[in-house]
């Protein structure tokens, strides 16, 4: 399966799903959405796969949760605090 906002393998029972906009500090996009969810779903339905694991490249291995002002269709929400 290929994607392009992320780069998904299964090695050892560990699906690893990789966010791959490290220029973009792998903000988040509708597409990053929509392949981290069907990578989820991916792995999930697979029972060779016991974790599932996510990470992000980069030099600073950044992550921003929001989604970024360019091609993103909905307004950021804030997450309520517990």
């Amino acid at each position: 399966m290929s994607y392009e906002q992320i780069v998904y393998e299964v090695q050892d029972g560990v699906a690893t799903l990789t966010l791959n906009r490290p220029d973009r500090l792998n903000a988040w996009t509708p597409v990053m959405e929509r392949e981290v969810r069907e990578a989820m779903t991916v792995a999930t339905a697979d029972e060779a796969v016991r974790v599932i694991s996510l990470f992000s490249l980069g030099r600073d291995a950044g992550f921003v949760p929001a989604p970024t002002c360019r091609g993103s269709t909905r307004p950021a929400r804030a997450s309520p605090r517990t």
